[in-house]
This record gives structure tokens, sequence and C-alpha cells, in this order.
């Protein structure tokens, strides 16, 4: 499977959750990245320690796997010890419309080992979510407003609760970024297409994590709380992992999708 003359392939893997999901990627981003002919890694991986949040040494060992750069989302702030991780030059983002002073950033250029050039942004809903600022006002302040132009091809993770909401940004942003990737659900949508600009975009592009669970987490430690609504502490779940990723194609003289294609893998680990 290769690109057009002259695109590029990325592939954007959601959620990672766990040990399950961090050994799932290790195990076969290599084939992957063959078998795909991929330009670029991108991975969410808010969820990679124990279920919520990242440290450190996770996020190295994610990007020393193949991983080019890390998206994350609400739980980013969840292990204490990122904080500072995410104020150093490792390709980790938080979502943009935190305020600036906020440890991290929220974008960033990528360089392939061709010399090809990425921007990869990550932004947060708001619906059911922590009240941020506007992650529309943030994203027009970005691609209108940047010093320098963004390169062509630039790839928003949008982690958002509603999927009415990862729809209105899919159209906002339609012909101005390369795509728009829903995550934060964890369950994979079936309405991946390129908008008619040329903006290829998903719902939500699923996890990748235990596939025996309830969105990454054990049935016991979640379960109780939809039948006696007391609190639990969740587990992460084991057993076999569903992979979840989309490939998307682009041109980097124009940044418009030409192609996006669920890449779905049930992987024993």
């Amino acid at each position: 499977m290769t690109a057009p003359a002259g695109e590029l392939r990325i592939l954007v893997i959601g959620d990672v959750i766990g040990r399950p999901g961090r050994d799932a990627v290790l195990q076969v981003l290599g084939d992957l990245r063959r078998d795909l002919d991929l330009d670029m890694v991108i991975a969410n991986g808010e969820n990679v320690a124990a279920g919520m949040g990242l440290t450190p040494r996770l996020a190295e060992e994610l990007l020393g796997g193949g991983v080019d750069v890390i998206t994350s989302g609400n739980h980013i702030w969840d292990k204490r010890e990122v904080y500072d991780y995410l104020d150093t030059d490792r390709p980790v983002l938080r979502p943009i419309n935190y305020p600036d002073d906020a440890p991290g950033r929220g974008w960033l250029v990528h360089h392939t080992d061709a010399g090809d050039e990425i921007a990869v942004i990550n932004a947060m809903g708001r619906v059911f979510m922590n009240q941020l600022d506007s992650p529309f006002t943030k994203l027009d302040e970005l691609l209108d407003g940047a010093a320098d132009p963004l390169p062509p091809i630039r790839i928003v993770d949008f982690h958002c609760e509603i999927t009415s909401e990862k729809n209105a940004m899919g159209w906002y942003l339609d012909g101005r970024v390369s795509a728009v990737v829903g995550t934060h659900t964890h369950v994979p949508t079936a309405d991946a297409r390129v908008l008619p600009k040329g903006t290829a975009y998903i719902s939500d592009i699923g996890m990748t994590g235990p596939r025996d669970s309830i969105i990454g987490m054990s049935l016991e430690t979640v379960l109780p709380r939809f039948t006696s609504h007391l609190p639990t502490r969740f587990a992460v779940a084991d057993g076999p992992v569903s992979f979840n990723a989309v490939v998307i194609t682009a041109s980097p003289a124009t940044g418009r999708a030409s192609g996006i294609e669920q890449v779905q893998r049930l992987i024993e680990i």
C-alpha cells in the first residue's frame, strides 16, 4: 500500500490504554510503518499510565518505539511528573486551548526523514468537558495569525466528548487543515471520509486498548458505577487488544487530503 506520487501517509493511533495498549503499539508499529508505507506516526497518549495520564518514562517508551508525536487531552495532567516534561522540546502536546501559562504547548511542526514538514495540532472540546477557551477561536488564532505560516499538511487531534462538536470542528476547518480526527470516546465511528474542501475527517478513531472491557477498563471496576452508583477505582482490563488507527494521505504542496483509511487489528498480548 503506497501513497500517490508526492503524497505523504500519516498514521494516527487512537487513545492508547495502559500497558496492553502500549505493548500493542510497540508490537505492531514496525510492521505497520513498512506495510502501510508510513511517513509519520501520531498517537494519543493521555491514557498510557495505568489508564489515566502520561509519565515521561512512558512517553519515551512510545517515542523510542516508533511514535513521532504524542497528543493528549483532559487526562494529561493526571501524573504530576509530566508537567516539567511538557516544557521540554520533546514532541508531546497538550490541548492548545488550555491557558497559555499551562505547561507545554498545543502544536508543533514535525520534520520527516525525507525533510517534509507536518504540523500537528491538539485541541479539546468543551461540551461535557473542562470549560477551556474556545477551540474554534484558538485554532483561528493559530491558523490565521501565526507569525510564520504553518506547513500545508496540518493534522488536528480533536479530543472531544460529543460527535456534534466534532462534526462542527470538521466542517469549520474544512479546507484549512488536512485532517480533523476525533479522540476521547474510545469507540470507533463509521464516518471516515474526505470533506468537500479536502479535509479528512472521522468523529472518533477508537481506542488502542483491551477489547473485552468498558472503554479499556475492567468490567469489575466499571459496572458498579452503573449498577450501584458507588465510586470505584478503575483498573485497565487485560486480554486481546483492539488496535484502532487511521491513515491520512495528503499532499505536502497543497495540504489537501486524498484519503482516510481506518486501520483495525486484534492483537494478542
